[in-house]
This record gives structure tokens, C-alpha cells and sequence, in this order.
């Protein structure tokens, strides 16, 4: 600015500065609300770029899609065309047919069992039954876990007593146990039988919303609800439970996982499904004896189980990140196989001296920061300050 300015063309200058400024602002407002997106959309974006959660989805669907289309479930035909009851002749010995003289499927793609079943259809009805029993147990869980937790959370007092030691109790007694005492009352109904299951493994549910429901009832919004005459159950279902979705939706995916596990186990004890109907954990109790004969016969229903508990697994992995990415690691923060193995020394003994917090080949002699860890002082050389 020149000295030999007026004041009022000094004042003038300043003005237009500002104008500009302001307009300036504005411009890099109306970009960033070009991308601006809700916290829906930012969920549905953090869970869609976790790539191991996308494949496990598509995976977990593919085996849904496979076990429901292809014999068919209730009134609604399938597009194989054997019975998973049906016997017949031995084919080939009862050999897997997959890939064989051209076709894909062949008559017998997973093998026939000892009176010439067809074990793919056996298979995909296990399949059925096992995800049937795990859906039902995650949604009976999740409710009584969800209801409960909420109650004990925000009344509080002898409330909250009665529901914890209630809980404690359930924890106390080994889930398996539990379950299988439960497994008997079923009568062979799937559905009863994953109703059952429910009752015995909400308290994971059931705590963690009741931590979730500790937090939001301290929150202004629920204070001034309150205020306003609003009635608990209408600030349980409107406030707390919407506010707790994402612990709870986390949650009920590792409890389907957990539910496929517990109904394969039960059923491999004997305490589950019950012939005539098929599960995994039926088929592989049943066919054990024939791991050396016969492997076939083991290995197909272990690898459908297999891929529905780790996809759900994933599947969970990344709702969590999506729902908090504070949670989310990567980078150096992910556990390496070293680490996992205990060998974490031996791995720090063979990185390069700049990544140990030494200081690397014709550097100033100052120690480096380890990775992963912010200078302080970043934010001051990159605006000019002085430390």
C-alpha cells in the first residue's frame, strides 16, 4: 500500500480486501457443499472402500443365493433337480463329478453319501438350516439384548441391579451348556431351535447397549426431552436405540457368526438339528468316520461353514470401521505377522536404521521419529512459526 494514499482511499483499499476475501470464502463454501454428504452417506462410503467387507458380502451372498435357489425352499421349486432325501445308485463310487468330461456340475457335483444321496443337495439344505437357525438367533438375541439394555440403562437403581445380575448369571453358566440344555426343548423345530438359542446369547448385546445408553442419557437432547413431558419409552425408542444403531447393528453381525458356530456344534454333539433334516455341523458329525475313505464327504460342509463365519466376520470388521473409524487401523497400526508370531524384535532387528528412529545415511545426526507418529511441531514449519 502506498504512503501517499488518502485515508479515506487507505479505508477504500481495505474494503475491496475484504470483499474479496469474502468472496473467496464463499467460493471454497459452495465446493465443499458440492461434496458434502450426510452420515449415512459417509458410512455407506468408509464400509464400501474396507474391500475385504465387499467381497465377504458378495461371498456371504453368493452362498445364500446358491443354498435357497438351487433345491428350492418351501412351496418355491429349485433349479437342481434331486432331492436332498432321495436315494438312488452309486455313481463312480460316490466321487465328486465337478469339472468332469466338459461340464461344470456334472450329475453328482459334491459326490453321493453311503445310500446314493446326492450330497450337493444335502449340502445346500444344511446350508439352509444352519443360516435359518444363525438369522433367528441374531434377531432373538439382539431384541432381548436391545430391550433389556435400554431398560437397565436408563432407569437405572434396582432396575438396572435386577437386569445385571440377571445377565451375570448367563455369562456364569458356559454358553454351551446352556444352549444344549435349551437344544432339547426345540422338538426338531429350526425355528424354535434358533428362538432357544437367542435366550442364551443376548448378555453380549445386552451390555454393550446398556454402556451406549449410559453415555446418551447424559446428552442435552435427552435432558430437554424430559423437560418436555416426553415419556421413557417414546426417549428409549426415538433417542437411545436410533443414537446406539451402530453398536447394535456391529454386534448382531457377530452374533450371526457366533449363532452358525453354536448350532454347528450343537448339531455335531447331537443337541441341535435333528435327523431326518441336515445342517453342517449334522453332516460333518455324520460323515467323520469317512475323513479316510471318503474326504469329500467331510471337506464340503467344513468349507461352506468356514466361508460363512469369516465373511461375517469381515462383514462385521467393517461395519465397525464404518460406524468409528477411530477403531480403524491401518498402516503400521495393523498387526503384522511377526507381531502375531512374537517376533516382533527379530522384525525391528532387520527394518532400516530410518525406520527404527535412527538416523539414516547422510542425515543431519538428529533422531528420526518412528512412523506413524506426528511431529508436534509439523503444523508450525508448515505455516511459517517458529518452534
Amino acid at each position: 500500500m502506498s504512503n501517499d494514499q488518502t485515508p479515506e482511499q487507505q479505508n477504500t483499499d481495505q474494503d475491496q480486501q475484504m470483499v474479496d476475501l469474502a468472496e473467496v470464502e464463499d467460493t471454497k463454501l459452495e465446493e465443499k457443499s458440492k461434496h458434502s454428504y450426510s452420515q449415512g452417506q459417509l458410512i455407506r462410503r468408509r464400509f464400501f472402500h474396507h474391500k475385504p467387507a465387499i467381497i465377504s458380502l458378495i461371498m456371504l451372498g453368493a452362498v445364500i443365493i446358491l443354498a435357497f435357489s438351487s433345491i428350492g425352499f418351501g412351496a418355491v421349486p429349485g433349479w437342481w433337480d434331486k432331492h436332498y432325501q432321495a436315494t438312488g445308485s452309486i455313481v463312480d463310487g460316490g466321487r465328486p463329478m465337478m469339472f468332469q468330461d466338459g461340464n461344470f456340475l456334472g450329475e453328482h457335483p459334491f459326490g453321493q453319501e453311503n445310500v446314493g444321496r446326492d450330497y450337493f443337495a444335502m449340502v445346500m439344505r444344511g446350508a439352509q438350516q444352519s443360516l435359518i437357525v444363525a438369522f433367528v438367533t441374531a434377531v432373538v438375541s439382539s431384541i432381548i439384548g436391545i430391550a433389556l439394555g435400554a431398560i437397565a440403562g436408563y432407569f437405572r437403581g434396582w432396575t438396572e441391579s435386577i437386569i445385571m445380575r440377571l445377565t451375570d448369571f448367563v455369562i456364569v453358566v458356559p454358553t454351551l451348556v446352556f444352549a444344549a440344555m435349551l437344544g432339547h426343548i426345540a422338538g426338531g423345530s429350526v425355528v424354535m431351535l434358533g428362538v432357544l438359542l437367542g435366550c442364551a446369547t443376548w448378555t453380549g448385546m445386552c451390555r454393550l447397549v446398556r454402556a451406549e445408553v449410559l453415555s446418551i442419557r447424559e446428552k442435552e437432547y435427552v435432558s430437554a426431552a424430559v423437560a418436555m413431558g416426553a415419556s421413557p419409552a417414546r426417549i428409549i425408542t426415538k433417542h437411545m436405540i436410533p443414537n446406539s444403531i451402530g453398536v447394535i447393528i456391529v454386534n448382531a453381525t457377530f452374533a450371526f457368526v457366533t449363532a452358525i458356530l453354536l448350532e454347528t456344534t450343537l448339531s455335531y454333539l447331537g443337541m441341535g438339528v435333528q435327523r431326518p433334516e441336515v445342517s453342517l455341523g449334522l453332516l460333518i458329525e455324520q460323515y467323520q468316520n469317512a475323513f479316510s475313505t471318503r474326504p469329500w464327504l467331510f471337506w464340503f460342509p467344513g468349507l461352506f461353514i468356514i466361508i460363512i463365519a469369516l465373511a461375517g466376520n469381515f462383514i462385521g470388521d467393517g461395519l465397525r470401521d464404518a460406524f468409528d473409524p477411530r477403531q480403524r487401523r491401518s498402516g503400521d497400526s495393523r498387526p503384522s505377522i511377526a507381531g502375531v508370531l512374537g517376533l516382533r524384535g527379530v522384525q525391528r532387528a532387520f527394518r532400516p536404521k530410518s525406520d527404527v528412529g535412527m538416523p539414516a545415511a547422510g542425515g543431519s545426526g538428529g533422531a528420526q521419529l518412528p512412523a506413524g507418529q506426528n511431529d508436534p511441531h509439523g503444523d508450525a514449519k508448515r505455516f511459517g512459526r517458529k518452534k
